[in-house]
């Protein structure tokens, strides 16, 4: 056989599988090849997060220190309970001096009534002198509706000879001057109808101010009796009766054994991906829990990096303390996005031919990819809700494998 025979079999065959390709593409996967399919495994799409995880380890610990510090420069008075005692939460531990905060209310109140007979005060000068402005200008109104009246007999006794022209020039020199003088007053009314307004206005803000004072005293004042937030025990209390203490001092610390934390571990070359207020899941016994870093040590031991974890559930009795269990820090998540399980062929952020079962037929579609977690791959588009794929990205390796349906 020549060459040149050899080279036409050969590009025929490249057009013939070129051509099953395009028909594959077009019309579907053949039912003699597609009934691989119903061997192989498959994943209905939904809507989801997806994240890639760095694997961890922590300690289960109760959530066990509470400090409560000093809310003011005080003198402890009375100390109601003792260090190793048991609390309901809102019981009474420590009774700081009240006596200069009630001084100081009783003071704000004195002057908040002051202020308060001012301001009356000045409503009612201001009633007054309203009525006084229109007063003066009610008789300006008038004066110059004489001068009008007194101008027109005026006008028609000069008609008649009965009086002079100077005489007249007068009178309207006088209403001039009385339009005048009514103008200017209308504009010191409005001036002083201004300032009025001012100073009842200022005088509102001051009690404003006061009023704001006042209610931080007497939150203040609350505060005065410490009490326990929740239930636990108290492990220490600083101070001593008749002993100063100054503000944001460190009065108690109480444990709190009914809510529990975790104290997590990382290599430290992971150590970037551990911030406070990233997500965490947590494994107990085959459940997942959600959790946010807390507190990050910045010293390095043994190559690990630790760091506190607050759940989102810290009541669940499956917290034990003093148990190992598996973290898994979040590099990076995507929330409510198409996604598919992620035990399938596809790579991330790529563009690939993925296979469908719709009515019983397998239907070439292309789609895009984008992360790939350890449990789902995100789908950008291509895919909907509820629609089957087939995780292979190949027909011809379906008969070759049997696996299960998978949701």
């Amino acid at each position: 056989m020549s060459n040149k025979k050899v080279r036409l079999i050969v590009i025929l065959i490249l057009l013939s599988i070129v051509l099953i390709f395009i028909v594959f593409k077009i019309a579907g996967i053949p039912s003699f090849l597609a009934s691989g399919a119903n061997n192989y495994e498959t994943c209905i799409v939904d809507r989801g997060e997806v994240y890639i995880p760095v694997e961890a380890f922590g300690i289960v610990e109760p959530e066990n220190e509470v400090i409560i510090l000093s809310p003011a420069n005080s003198i402890i008075r009375k100390i109601a309970k003792e260090s190793g005692s048991r609390v309901k939460s809102g019981e009474l531990i420590i009774e700081l001096d009240d006596k200069p905060t009630r001084d100081e209310i009783e003071q704000i109140t004195d002057q908040l009534e002051v202020k308060s007979n001012s301001l009356e005060r000045s409503r009612l000068e201001g009633q007054m002198a309203r009525i006084d402005l229109d007063y003066n200008v009610e008789v300006k109104k008038l004066r110059i509706a004489s001068i009008k009246a007194q101008l027109a007999d005026e006008e028609q006794l000069l008609s008649v000879g009965g009086i002079s022209s100077a005489k007249i020039d007068e009178t309207k020199q006088n209403l001039v001057l009385a339009e005048k003088d009514l103008d200017m007053i209308q504009k010191k009314n409005a001036i002083r109808l201004r300032q009025m307004k001012t100073e009842e206005a200022g005088l509102n803000l001051q009690i404003e101010i006061q009023q704001k004072q006042l209610a931080d005293k007497v939150e203040m004042l609350k505060k005065l009796s410490i009490k326990a937030p929740s239930d636990g025990i108290i492990l220490s209390i600083s101070g001593k009766e008749g002993e100063r203490v100054g503000n944001d001092k460190m009065l108690i610390t109480m444990s709190d054994l009914t809510t529990f934390k975790i104290k997590g571990m990382i290599d430290e070359k992971s150590a970037e991906y551990v911030k406070t207020g990233n997500p965490v899941f947590v494994l107990v016994e085959n459940e997942k829990m959600r959790g946010t870093i807390g507190n990050v040590t910045p010293l390095v031991a043994d190559n690990k990096v630790q760091f506190n974890i607050h759940l989102e559930n810290s009541t669940n009795s499956k917290l034990i303390p003093n148990k190992s269990v598996n973290l898994q820090v979040l590099k990076s998540i995507k929330n409510e996005v198409i996604r598919i399980s992620a035990n399938n062929d596809f790579k991330a952020n790529s563009e690939q031919t993925v296979y469908v079962l719709d009515s019983g037929n397998v239907v070439p579609r292309t789609v895009v990819f984008g992360v790939k977690g350890s449990e789902y791959q995100e789908v950008i588009s291509g895919l909907n809700e509820g629609e089957n794929v087939i995780l292979s990205d190949s027909p011809f390796s379906w008969n070759s494998k049997k696996t299960k349906s998978k949701n």
